[in-house]
């Protein structure tokens, strides 16, 4: 059963603590989109921004979301307009992003293609209506098209509720997931008519704009590098202030925290001059960001270990409320699944590197896999 937004992807992909810069790191990572940054500053949604020359930053709302906004990039082609990503399946989500295009000079009959950085309602949410809007055709990465397969709203809630369960959630906690946060018809509205493989240049043969493909938030998540203007359309893999959630909902997923960090190097990797994410707002100094995400990642680990050899035989739930969050545990709300897939993703890794052991079988039961305790801090990797 896939993660599409009950753990958190879709309602708050984004709940840990803020990675501690390093102040040389946080230096040598400039803003770039000023008037974005002054948006989320003042709590409202940011303009309709050219970018560049044919290329256009359209913020669509997130209803009832701490994110509040996604920022669909509208690119240029000789024949129309293609889209990275759409926004959030309702009806002012729609509207927004219809009357966005045209402030760009476009009208939502012009797209000719939709490139989905990944699954989440936030990001497809809106493609199948574009599609039928326009006759667009809709992309995303192989991993991410099978997570439209056997949708349905009682098996993904009933699944839901057994991961809950399976994680030490209290009972009251795990009868709480009764509803979906989104109209699920939209989304599975938005099923791929194209798969976008690593390395792929979705826009054609002989264009610059190329597919990298960046497991971590979710397994099939894309980002699209622009060789020739060094942009990156980051999606959710990396963000100027905050962490992406990495969490473990999805059961064909082995170690979705591994899998992030490896994309991490992957981007770091790229001549990047400028980064355009799905949230907050457009930065330089990709590689700087990169080391702040792997030392965040690296303490978070080193905390979770010394909480399981602090609290022996403790469920990823009881780990989970005792874990260093954005806000107090007891503010969270339904964010908690969230937060208790990101926990069970460390501890995963964790287990990996003989640092842990999962002693449950109906319940998660954590301890530590040496005698007395963690030893030196764990280095990933090491």
């Amino acid at each position: 059963m896939a993660n599409i937004g009950l753990g958190g992807g879709a309602c708050e992909p984004h709940l840990p603590a803020e990675p501690a810069a390093e102040p040389a790191q946080a230096a040598q990572i400039r803003v770039t989109g000023q008037r974005q940054v002054h948006a989320w500053a003042q709590r409202v949604l940011p303009p309709v921004e050219r970018v560049r020359p044919g290329l256009w930053s359209v913020p669509v709302p997130i209803p009832h979301n701490p994110l509040r906004y996604v920022l669909v990039y509208a690119i240029d082609l000789p024949d129309g307009v293609a889209l990275v990503d759409t926004g959030w399946p309702v009806e002012d989500a729609w509207d927004v992003l219809v009357a966005g295009l045209a402030e760009a000079g476009y009208a939502i009959g012009d797209v000719r293609a939709v490139l989905v950085t990944h699954h989440h309602p936030d990001h497809a949410g809106l493609a199948g209506r574009v599609r039928a809007a326009s006759g667009a055709w809709v992309g995303m990465h192989p991993a991410e098209a099978r997570s439209f397969e056997h949708m349905g709203v009682e098996a993904l809630l009933a699944f839901t509720r057994s991961w809950l369960h399976a994680r030490g959630a209290p009972e009251s906690e795990v009868q709480s997931a009764d509803q979906l946060p989104f109209a699920l018809d939209e989304l599975l509205a938005s099923r791929p008519d194209r798969l976008i493989e690593d390395g792929d240049t979705p826009l054609g043969q002989g264009t610059s704009l190329r597919a990298v493909w960046t497991p971590g938030h979710t397994a099939g998540h894309l980002c699209f590098f622009d060789e020739v203007a060094g942009l990156l359309f980051a999606g959710d893999h990396v963000l100027p202030r905050i962490s992406p959630n990495i969490m473990l909902m999805d059961p064909r997923d082995t170690d979705p925290l591994s899998d992030f960090l490896e994309s991490l190097t992957t981007v770091a990797k790229l001549p990047v001059d400028e980064v355009l994410p799905a949230h907050e707002y457009r930065f330089a100094g990709l590689e700087h960001r990169v080391a702040q995400l792997r030392g965040h990642h690296e303490r978070r680990l080193s905390e979770v270990e010394r909480l399981v050899v602090a609290n022996p035989d403790s469920s990823t739930y009881a780990i989970a409320s005792l874990l260093t969050w954005s806000r107090p545990w007891s503010q969270l709300g339904t964010m908690r699944r969230a937060a208790i897939g990101e926990a069970l993703a460390h501890l995963v890794l964790l287990r990996r590197h003989g640092r842990v052991q999962n002693l449950g079988t109906d319940v998660d039961r954590w301890r530590t896999a040496t005698e007395g305790g963690a030893g030196e801090p764990f280095t990933n990797g090491r």
